[in-house]
């Protein structure tokens, strides 16, 4: 019997990258380097593409604010990524304050997301996709700066379908990728580990 081939996203996500990222204005970073680096090494045939615009430019603008289009593309599949220039706060920079700098860096850190679409840490994406909460309300335990997690919150349908989606990862990979963003709870681990084992 034939041994199932891991596909690109599951040989991409179970590279652990919770040590190559960090922290700016709240959100968790990978460097882009390391990211195309190990993209590379697990997929040679990895490209990437920076859209231009029809003037030529490598942004894109609505008269106000900027944003970049980059694309991966891994075994004749593309994935595309639209990303705001933003400044050090993430915050849109406006457009006649853009500079060649903040551009370059937006194309890098799209070509990160757009490689976390093929499984090299989108776990540290998980969550970002939620709706702005006041950050009054964010409650945030100790200093770690983790985000606390309980079956009952507004993250649990998030992390509950990153789970199933991502079952093949096993209970420890899954608990190290959450651990990233969110205080696991041991009533937590629990509740993943019987998602998985079903």
């Amino acid at each position: 019997m034939k041994a199932k081939t891991q596909t690109t996203f599951e040989k991409l996500s179970a590279i652990n990258v919770n040590t190559k990222t960090a922290k700016k204005g709240g959100l968790n970073y990978l460097s882009w380097a390391w990211s195309w680096s190990e993209v590379k090494k697990a997929c040679p045939d990895a490209n990437y593409t920076i859209y231009e615009n029809l003037d030529g430019l490598f942004y894109h603008n609505d008269g106000k604010t900027a944003w970049v289009k980059t694309g991966v593309t891994i075994e004749g599949v593309e994935h595309i990524e639209y990303l705001p220039i933003m400044n050090f706060s993430n915050k849109s920079v406006n457009l006649e304050n853009i500079t060649s700098v903040d551009v370059n860096k937006a194309i890098q850190r799209s070509i990160t997301k757009a490689s976390a679409r093929h499984g090299l840490g989108m776990y540290i994406y998980l969550g970002e996709d939620y709706p702005e909460v006041a950050e009054a309300a964010v409650v945030v335990t100790k200093s770690d700066g983790l985000l606390p997690l309980t079956v009952k919150d507004h993250n649990w349908s998030k992390v509950s379908k990153y789970v199933v989606e991502h079952k093949a990862m096993g209970v420890k990979r899954i608990l190290d990728s959450l651990s990233v963003k969110y205080k696991i709870s041991s009533q937590v681990k629990t509740a993943i580990s019987k998602m998985i084992s079903v």
